[in-house]
């Protein structure tokens, strides 16, 4: 079984209350900074209303870290975090 060295592969949808100029890039850079994992992916985008979306993909092994951190920019929603360990041994994550 291989190695892995950041259990919980967190995603989650933010809607963002007070987005900055690019809240990809500020999101990305925050979290590269403040919190350990890897695999990170953030993608957002601005809807007709002028609210932005973000989708958050991590790796890490403190979801809750990131789901504190990222409720305290806006609303989350969609959230899933899955055991990758035990997805590698073949139980739900």
């Amino acid at each position: 079984m291989e190695d892995i060295e950041f259990r919980y592969d967190t995603q989650l949808l933010l809607d963002v209350e007070n987005p900055g100029d690019d809240v990809e890039d500020s999101l990305d850079e925050y979290i590269r900074t403040h919190f350990e994992g890897d695999s990170l992916l953030v993608i957002a985008d601005e809807d007709e209303n002028g609210i932005t979306t973000a989708k958050l993909h991590f790796h890490t092994n403190e979801p809750w870290k990131i789901l504190e951190y990222c409720r305290s920019l806006g609303e989350i929603y969609d959230i899933v975090v899955e055991d990758m360990v035990r997805q590698s041994r073949g139980q739900k994550g």
